[in-house]
């Protein structure tokens, strides 16, 4: 049994809040995103967080290290658009392996400077810009922007690195199309495979809207069955809601499954100009709802959440047990009344 594994049987984990609000505070300017390296690159690169890795690792390493202050058990590395797909936006497509692998190792730096409890790196494996199961042209529905080899190629690469830097769990995260997830899922089985390596895997879908689906259409029994052929230390929802409209999603995820379940929403819905209102202190008080209703093993904050919104909830986390589980082997869902 791994350390996160046992972790997470002893106490309710508490994930990191949002990269992108926080690297935003710094105003970088595309001279800062550039760096001495990439000052003649002929191509815009102001925008991608991920590059910040490599070009200001200070700056993401003082993230990582005031989430881990607040009481996050386990930080994100930044490198939600790290494939080649996602780099292919800005023509990086050759640097994938080494932006997951030096950012894995700056978390896991940061991590390991903390002492007082077991602290863990998740490799963050975002969804890409593109979909699998639907075609973006509404003139020619049997179109497809990208194939599950494509994905599955790409996600491979992004896994070794991770995987190589120091991460200890992978997270396939903010998932709005199951199939891309399924390729990141087959991806992180075949490094398994050939590595002969047991790595714990997080899956969190993206409930879009009111309808309670993702993207792609699945409901939350949907989404759960369509993976339920891996075993994971987690499944859970992030991102697009806030705790209060993410709350009844998560009580079906409950109801339908023994695995460990996450949740790491948004600080609200946006406002109008796309910023996040919601105060720590109320998003405190939706998440001790999750934890009075027994919802929950892992805990964090999706988009305008901060460490201070992260203090908070490690502060009511520590108030209550995780909900039981059955780690040992995954919940096969059919038949599930």
């Amino acid at each position: 049994m791994s350390k996160i594994e046992k972790a997470i049987q002893e106490r309710i984990l508490v994930l990191d809040g949002a990269m992108g609000t926080m690297l935003q505070r710094n105003n970088f300017s595309e001279e800062d995103f550039r760096g001495e390296r990439f000052k003649n690159f002929p191509h815009p690169l102001k925008g991608n967080n991920d590059l910040l890795s490599i070009t200001q690792p200070e700056a993401v390493k003082a993230v990582h290290r005031a989430y881990f202050q607040a009481g996050a058990d386990i930080v994100e590395t930044n490198t939600f658009s790290g494939t080649t797909i996602g780099m292919a936006d800005y023509h990086l497509e050759d640097l994938v392996y080494e932006l997951n692998y030096q950012s894995a190792k700056i978390a896991r730096e940061v991590a390991d400077e903390f002492t007082d409890k077991p602290r863990f790196v998740a490799g963050s494996i975002g969804p890409t810009n593109r979909t699998a199961s639907m075609s973006p042209d509404v003139n020619d529905p049997g179109f497809r922007a990208v194939t599950f080899d494509e994905l599955r190629i790409a996600y491979k690469q992004q896994v070794e690195a991770l995987i190589d830097g120091g991460s200890d769990v992978l997270l396939v995260e903010t998932i709005f199309d199951t199939l891309n997830a399924k390729a990141a899922l087959f991806a992180i089985e075949e490094v398994k495979e050939e590595r002969n390596l047991d790595i714990p895997v997080m899956v969190s879908g993206t409930i879009t809207d009111a309808s309670g689906r993702t993207l792609s259409g699945q409901t939350v029994e949907a989404f759960l069955i369509s993976i339920s052929h891996i075993p994971l230390l987690s499944i859970g929802f992030n991102c697009a809601l806030g705790a209060d409209q993410l709350k009844p999603y998560l009580k079906r995820l409950a109801h339908n499954t023994q695995l460990n379940i996450s949740a790491h929403p948004n600080a609200g819905l946006p406002n109008a100009f796309g910023q996040y209102d919601q105060t720590p202190e109320e998003m405190q008080a939706l998440i001790r709802e999750y934890l009075q209703d027994n919802l929950i093993n892992i805990i964090g904050g999706c988009c305008g959440t901060t460490p201070e919104h992260i203090k908070l909830i490690a502060e009511v986390a520590k108030e209550f047990k995780p909900r039981p589980n059955h780690l040992q082997g995954f919940h096969n869902l059919v038949g599930v009344k």
